[in-house]
């Protein structure tokens, strides 16, 4: 059996090719893929040839966010054909020194799909058949779309993004950056009881769906950058920060409008950034790094299958495979697009 993938060479160079297809073994499942979201690392492979220090050494189908139906299950397996399910990208490795203390984000011979972190770099989901072990499987709720589903890798990163955070009850937040992480992370920030979400970010467009996703006030930055200034009285209005641009500005922006002794989670990735450390030292704030998830994937897709934090505002466009170039050149117009994915 073959299937369609699209196969990333080099920047810009994406190409709809075929690619074999095994029966699954004991353990996995044979998934028809369904849709597949593109994000922020999938557009800097396309547009940049990579991110910092992950560059694309060799070819590479990318995609990590994906859902599928159940075709077929190898042996051990309970899925049932016919079950739609939200795919688990994370693979650790169960026995090295971080997975054994719990730390299974930083394992130490992860392997992540559609990353080119590693090299032979680990093959991602932006194709139309799949073998994946069973494990990595998760049914969604009956009336969830294959759409909603494939959104929970996403949301998974953004619940630990919160957990990087303590107690969220209550505080004030502030979330720079509208993208699909940041739309994201204000519905998760509302789900926790935050009792106040700003959003900043220079785009109009994705300041309306960080609304959409139950922010209390959008402020653009570009175009009214004295609105925000008024929160940097007083050393600063809001307890917690979650910075999603991973742009300078931004994050000088969220370190002078930050309370003494409140937190930033730095959710955003980039190269290297110049940062204020007299202000984080004078403030005396926490800055917490924040990387993947493990075990909220599995709350991501309940709390996407109840509804209880609704993605759909962000999934602005769905295109088939074989236009899965043009989809990256969406995906990269934040003015027309949030979260775009192929269909398969």
């Amino acid at each position: 059996m073959r299937t369609r993938v699209a196969r990333l060479y080099q920047k810009g160079d994406l190409r709809i090719e075929t690619a074999a297809v095994a029966a699954p073994g004991p353990g996995e499942v044979l998934l028809k893929m369904a849709a597949a979201g593109i994000c922020g690392s999938d557009l800097h492979y396309y547009q940049d040839g990579g991110f910092g220090p992950v560059r694309v050494r060799e070819p590479i189908i990318p995609g990590h966010e994906a859902s599928g139906t159940v075709s077929q299950a190898g042996e051990g397996v309970d899925l049932k054909a016919g079950t739609l399910v939200a795919v688990n990208p994370s693979q650790p490795c169960g026995h090295c020194e971080y997975c054994q203390k719990n730390m299974p984000i930083h394992c130490l011979d992860m392997r992540f799909m559609g990353s080119a972190m590693r090299l032979p770099h680990e093959q991602g989901m932006f194709r139309e058949w799949m073998v994946v072990p069973a494990k990595q499987c998760f049914a969604v709720g009956a009336a969830t779309t294959a759409a909603e589903a494939a959104c929970s890798e996403p949301l998974s990163v953004c619940l630990h993004a919160a957990s990087r955070a303590g107690d969220i009850t209550g505080k004030r937040v502030l979330v720079t950056g509208a993208g699909p992480i940041g739309a994201l992370m204000v519905a998760v920030a509302s789900y926790h009881g935050a009792s106040e979400i700003v959003v900043t970010d220079l785009a109009d467009a994705a300041l309306d769906r960080a609304r959409a996703m139950g922010a209390s006030r959008t402020v653009n930055v570009s175009k009214n950058a004295q609105a925000f200034a008024e929160y940097e009285a007083g050393k600063g209005y809001f307890d917690l920060v979650f910075e999603c641009s991973a742009a300078a500005p931004a994050i000088r922006g969220a370190i002078a409008a930050i309370r003494p002794r409140g937190t930033i989670v730095q959710v955003g990735v980039t190269g290297d950034v110049p940062i204020p450390l007299n202000a984080i030292v004078g403030k005396e704030l926490q800055l917490h790094g924040t990387q993947r998830f493990h075990e909220e994937f599995g709350t991501a897709v309940e709390l996407i299958s109840s509804r209880k934090i609704d993605v759909r505002p962000i999934i602005s466009h769905s295109l088939p495979l074989e236009q899965a170039a043009a989809a990256f050149i969406l995906a990269g117009d934040r003015a027309a697009a949030c979260k775009v994915q192929l269909t398969f």
